[in-house]
């Protein structure tokens, strides 16, 4: 199951709808009964918690060679 948001044209309430994603497409009747209504484009919101690599800091060199302008050739 998926949540998609849709806005009432007639009435400007925002709701949302609970459905396969077969029927991501169908219309949805407005809550207030109105049927001009529209999907929203909608984030994608994820429960849990993020892992984040662990990489150590890149510590400068003392001698340059990063690039253009790290290596010397600029004047």
């Amino acid at each position: 199951m998926a949540v998609y948001e849709f806005r009432c044209r007639e009435c400007g309430s925002t709701f949302e709808v609970n459905r396969p994603m077969q029927q991501a497409g169908d219309p949805a009747d407005c809550p207030g009964g109105h049927r001009d209504t529209v999907k929203l484009l909608s984030t994608v919101a994820l429960g849990g918690k993020a892992r984040t690599a662990q990489r150590p800091a890149m510590a400068p060199s003392g001698g340059g060679g990063g690039g253009c302008c790290g290596g010397g050739c600029c004047g």
